[in-house]
């Protein structure tokens, strides 16, 4: 795969054991509930013969629901190399080969080599970025039909997790943080992009937005 991006620590916390793992767990339970409102909400806004763009899919869980729902082809790019692996097989399993492109790539760095898709989902992603504004313009701008992304919750008790997280990165000398980013001005940064939110839900940890135009 090709590479135009500073991993910035993901290359090193997202490696092959944790790829394993993943894929592991999904095998035996299938998508998480906050996966599955993704894809729900994606399908109720169309996706036969649609292409897709997921940012960061890790072993591609995701994308694979979104192809067996009705998806024609699908984009990864990531900053890790480390699921390639496992994404290959749980293609594989599904008889979804050859439908899915995978590329390291930062799509906030250079949105200009990636083209446009009906649909683009970013899972658990925006949380492990320091410029949301970026990516999530990029990402937005890439999207004809619709998005969905997910990320943690933020109040004062997500906020304190995560500074306790980042002050034990660096002591470990770790390049990768956590953050934290303001829901509203997430939101405002897509609506920019003409896109309107059409679903939210507010779990324990994390929350979904689904946005279209």
């Amino acid at each position: 795969m090709a590479s135009c991006c500073d991993p910035r620590g993901c290359d090193r916390f997202f490696g092959k054991r944790f790829a394993r793992r993943v894929a592991k767990r999904y095998r035996k339970r299938g998508l998480g509930k906050t996966e599955l409102m993704m894809v729900d909400f994606l399908e109720a806004a169309g996706l036969d013969g649609a292409s897709v763009l997921e940012v960061g899919g890790g072993v591609g869980e995701l994308h694979v629901e979104l192809l067996a729902r009705g998806a024609e082809h699908a984009v990864n790019l990531e900053l890790s190399p480390a699921y390639d692996e496992e994404a290959g097989r749980l293609l594989a399993d599904r008889g979804l080969a050859g439908r899915v492109e995978r590329r390291l790539h930062d799509i906030a760095v250079d949105p200009g080599a990636v083209e446009e898709v009906d649909v683009v989902v970013l899972n658990r992603v925006v949380c492990c970025y320091p410029d949301y504004e970026r990516l999530l313009g990029a990402a937005a701008a890439h999207a004809r039909r619709a998005l969905v992304f997910s990320y943690p919750r933020r109040n004062a008790l997500s906020r304190a997790i995560v500074s306790v997280q980042n002050a034990g990165f660096r002591l470990m000398g770790r390049e990768f943080r956590v953050f934290t980013h303001p829901p509203e001005a997430m939101l405002g940064v897509l609506g920019e992009q003409g896109l309107e939110p059409r679903f939210a839900h507010a779990g324990l940890a994390w929350q979904v937005a689904g946005l279209s135009r």
